[in-house]
């Protein structure tokens, strides 16, 4: 049972949280800062040199697939490359290629092999990964490999392996972003998100308390505030035990049946229905919505217009309009709400977690 009066009980939180969860998720703008010192040392300005044939993208397990579909999503179609999403290397890839690749798994067999096959065809292979275990040795000598200096468990490396996605994508010349400012905007929601800060002014509270004791529907409203609603998804998941639906809303609205059920049922109304007569109110919508731009701010109002019932859920006005800080800044403060939300729930109090949450 999720016992909600935790969130403004600073004292009891930390009694709850005794591996330090809340602290470690605090870390995002320190793990940019971080990876963008390892990007230095790992000479990925060299990359500047030649615009590729492709760049791949390794989605492995872990908080890879959603940082891919983000940086893809970011990069855009307007994006003067190809860039894959695969979950290995793809047959045709060779010297004029780069691969970006992370995993939580340093003894992932597929990945291994997907790096030493790119590494021998001359691919430009760039690792998010530790410095140890079968995949770095995979690229040993070859791949520029990028570990993490900031140890937080896996589940909260999010900022580590986007800043090292971002920085590669950066330095061909592909995508823009402003690195200390990012590292930032992740200080400033962290600080937000303090544990001190009661549920009304503090967002990841706040989202945590919304997201509980339903069945979310995360709704993004462009590629990009899909991908990272899928984010949202993959730290409910690890943190808080809370399944998720993620789909953009275009595709959501055609899931008609399903649709209608979460318009049926306000945000905070019904609380006290009974299931049994109101299926949907089980459910509560959720609409991410980066809104970063004009066109956004439209599919926005439109969205709202069509779903008045779900709940809106943005970066705040407090982050300026950039896609790269506002999509941070927003998968920063689910990882953060997650946490919350499971100790609150007591799903990160279970057995074993304390020593499972640093591997």
């Amino acid at each position: 049972m999720l016992d909600d009066s935790l969130f403004d009980d600073p004292a009891r939180l930390a009694d709850v949280d005794s591996g330090g969860l809340l602290r470690l998720a605090a870390l995002s703008g320190a793990q940019v800062r971080a990876a963008l010192e390892t990007a230095s040392e790992a000479r990925l300005d060299d990359l500047a040199d030649g615009r590729p044939r492709a760049v791949v993208l390794l989605a492995r397990p872990g908080v890879g697939p959603a940082v891919c579909s983000l940086l893809g999503a970011l990069a855009g179609p307007r994006c003067p490359v190809p860039m894959v999403i695969a979950e290995a290397v793809p047959a045709w890839v060779g010297a004029l290629d780069v691969v970006f690749a992370h995993t939580d798994d340093v003894g992932d067999a597929v990945l291994a092999e997907s790096v030493s096959v790119a590494c021998r065809r001359g691919a430009t292979v760039v690792l998010a990964v530790p410095a140890d275990g079968p995949v770095a040795a995979a690229g040993a000598g070859r791949a520029k490999v990028l570990p993490p200096r900031i140890p937080v468990p896996p589940a909260l490396s999010f900022a580590h392996v986007f800043a090292a996605g971002l920085s590669t994508l950066g330095a061909l010349g592909l995508l823009r972003f402003d690195a200390e400012h990012l590292a930032d905007v992740l200080d400033r929601e962290a600080e937000r998100a303090h544990p001190n800060h009661e549920s009304l002014i503090n967002p990841a509270k706040s989202l945590a308390l919304r997201l509980a004791d339903r069945t979310p529907l995360l709704w993004g409203l462009d590629p990009v505030s899909t991908a990272v609603a899928a984010h949202g998804a993959f730290a409910l998941g690890c943190h808080a035990g809370v399944p998720c639906e993620v789909a953009d809303y275009p595709q959501a609205v055609t899931e008609r049946a399903l649709h209608r059920a979460a318009a049926a049922v306000g945000s905070e109304a019904d609380l006290f229905a009974d299931p049994e007569d109101a299926p949907g109110a089980l459910l509560r919508a959720f609409l991410v919505s980066l809104r970063h731009d004009a066109h956004g701010e439209a599919i926005e109002r439109g969205a709202v217009r069509d779903l008045p019932s779900a709940d809106l859920v943005t970066p705040g006005e407090s982050v300026s309009d950039d896609a790269v800080l506002r999509s941070a800044a927003l998968a920063a403060r689910f990882d953060l709400a997650a946490v919350y939300l499971g100790l609150a729930a007591g799903t990160l109090n279970g057995p074993g977690w304390p020593a499972l949450a640093m591997h």
